[in-house]
């Protein structure tokens, strides 16, 4: 039997992928879907990349430098994706999934600290800063659009990626936020798979998105479906108002 698109998350491996195609992608799966369409994480890493949210101040990027800076449609100010961070875009119906706004938020939040408690780590939550720290450094960010209903982008873990892109950056809009990853935080040699990350991550995302269901969510993996899509260009869309 097929299970729902309420009952069933489905999660999408994308690798290393430029930050614009996928932007454009969640942006075209938030318009397109419809009440049958499941709800998806799409687990991704990018190229070094700086995002600057709706509200985002051109004074917090401080020497971008060879780094692109890209305005996006997120909550939040700016902030740094590269390789060794695990973003994951939470693609939810948030009536579906019986969730408000702050609720989610909590949900990724929480989901960020039980990950890092299985590793001994104490985090916490701010309530003025969205994201997750330990003590005074932050290790995972998160910035959210919510459209029709429907929330796209989502969080960013630091793993063990490069840091130093974030010193040229006011991280968040916070002057001297100091940043950390997971790899400076655990003893040597006991750095856990990105696999096995990933699959704990997606348990604890799921598990919290499903708090006010009856019955939670399965989830399964799932070919990403925009892997040969190319973002509609502006001549295109012309095209299709004229016609």
């Amino acid at each position: 039997m097929t299970a729902s698109a309420g009952s069933e998350i489905t999660v999408c491996q994308l690798g290393l992928q430029p930050y614009a195609s996928v932007f454009a992608a969640m942006k075209d799966y938030t318009e397109s879907r419809t009440e049958a369409s499941p709800d998806q994480l799409w687990l991704v890493q990018h190229p070094p990349v700086f995002t600057q949210g709706q509200a985002g101040k051109a004074e917090h990027v401080l020497m971008p430098g060879d780094i692109p800076v890209l305005k996006v449609d997120r909550g939040g100010q700016v902030t740094y994706h590269g390789p060794g961070q695990l973003v994951v875009y939470t693609l939810i119906d948030l009536k579906r999934a019986k969730l408000n706004v702050r609720e989610l938020v909590c949900a990724i939040e929480k989901s960020l600290k039980a990950l890092l408690a299985a590793y001994g780590i104490q985090a916490e939550t701010r309530d003025k800063a969205p994201g997750v720290y330990v003590g005074e450094a932050k290790i995972a960010s998160l910035g959210l659009r919510i459209r029709r209903g429907r929330s796209y982008h989502g969080l960013a873990l630091n793993v063990d990626v490069d840091l130093e892109p974030f010193q040229r950056i006011n991280p968040c809009g916070y002057q001297g936020l100091r940043m950390t990853r997971l790899k400076d935080l655990l003893p040597s040699g006991e750095m856990p798979s990105w696999q096995t990350i990933e699959t704990q991550l997606i348990n604890e995302l799921v598990a919290h998105f499903s708090a006010g269901r009856i019955a939670p969510p399965s989830w399964r993996y799932q070919q990403w479906q925009y892997a040969d899509w190319q973002p509609p260009t502006k001549n295109s869309e012309k095209n299709e108002r004229e016609q």
